[in-house]
């Protein structure tokens, strides 16, 4: 199946005036000649498949809204080329609109003043959606992201969280092959945030619709997305899966051995002990393929072990590390 989005060696350049200090040197720059580039995108290839649920990731001015911004056709690649839909996005800009969804979360497309339910409506009729199919999906998503109790009032007296899932579902009436969010869950609180990724989680699965997220809440991406694409300054870092980053880091889980009572010094083959409790002991694991059943059996009987609990890396860790590593000058790549 060809992939839904490829990009081959796409660069996005940005010329900026060079500014010169004083007021004279203002008024000169004005009208001058010399500009200094600033390269937000710098030679980025991958291939997005049908139905993929994908992270892009990067810190503050990495290039990932510019990228996105290419990929939906608003800006226009200075350098190789990007495929969206097998069309380039700036050039049959009206054509995918039809076929894609975008959220901005910090930039609503619903109609201020109006009902929920009218720019549901109106939207119909850009998109020219048969009645029917409009009928469906908005019984769908009304029931999907609970707006049952909300949709005939105006948005601006929707909370931040009924705002956003009523956006997630205007994106969506249409039936999109791709979804584009940029910061869906930002200033939520926690129970909006995690009802916005179940159901945009449940969308991939049973739609099949292809999700592409940037995001600085990284449990968005845990829970959403199972292959990640890290940039800085504009270059491609990673390009995998989770599970893999956090292989190729060698992040080491964290051991917990709970006791009825302090057994003394405890001593594991695979494990570095990080801080001691008492009567609970807490290690750092160093061998992957070590198992629960691995440490019970080393711990052995007669110290009377009650619980033992084994927890992975948060992906915050993993996310930070990695970068941690790029930024040394001896770093390798994943």
């Amino acid at each position: 199946m060809p992939a839904i989005i490829a990009a081959r060696g796409v660069e996005k350049v940005f010329r900026q005036a060079r500014r010169q200090a004083g007021f004279a040197g203002a008024v000169k720059s004005l009208f001058s000649r010399d500009h200094t580039e600033v390269r937000a995108v710098d030679g980025i290839s991958f291939e997005i498949e049908p139905g993929e649920a994908l992270g892009y990731l990067g810190p503050n001015g990495a290039g990932k809204s510019t990228m996105i911004k290419m990929m939906t056709g608003i800006l226009v690649p200075t350098g190789g080329a990007l495929s969206v839909l097998g069309r380039e996005p700036h050039a049959n800009r009206m054509v995918n609109a039809a076929e894609i969804g975008v959220v901005f979360g910090q930039r609503s497309q619903l109609w201020w003043d109006l009902p929920v339910q009218d720019s549901f409506e109106l939207n119909r009729h850009i998109y020219d959606i048969p009645a029917a199919r409009f009928a469906g999906n908005l019984a769908y998503l009304t029931s999907m992201l609970d707006m049952a109790g909300f949709l005939e009032r105006p948005v601006r007296q929707l909370s931040l969280g009924q705002r956003m899932r009523a956006e997630i579902a205007l994106a969506l009436l249409h039936d999109p092959k791709i979804l584009f969010l940029d910061e869906p869950t930002i200033g939520l609180d926690v129970v909006a945030k995690d009802a916005v990724r179940k159901f945009l989680a449940e969308i991939n699965r049973q739609r099949g619709t292809t999700i592409i997220l940037t995001t600085h809440d990284l449990v968005d991406i845990e829970q959403i997305c199972p292959r990640l694409i890290m940039v800085d300054e504009g270059k491609l870092l990673f390009d995998g899966e989770l599970r893999h980053l956090r292989a190729s880091l060698g992040t080491r889980r964290r051991l917990t051995l709970e006791f009825a009572a302090d057994p003394g010094p405890i001593t594991l083959t695979a494990a570095t002990l990080a801080r001691d409790d008492g009567a609970a002991k807490h290690f750092l694991l160093e061998d992957e393929a070590t198992s629960l059943l691995d440490v019970i059996n080393e711990v052995g009987r007669g110290h009377g072990l009650k619980d033992v609990k084994l927890e992975e890396p948060d992906i915050e860790e993993v996310i930070r590390t990695f970068y941690q590593n790029k930024m040394r000058p001896d770093a390798a790549g994943p």
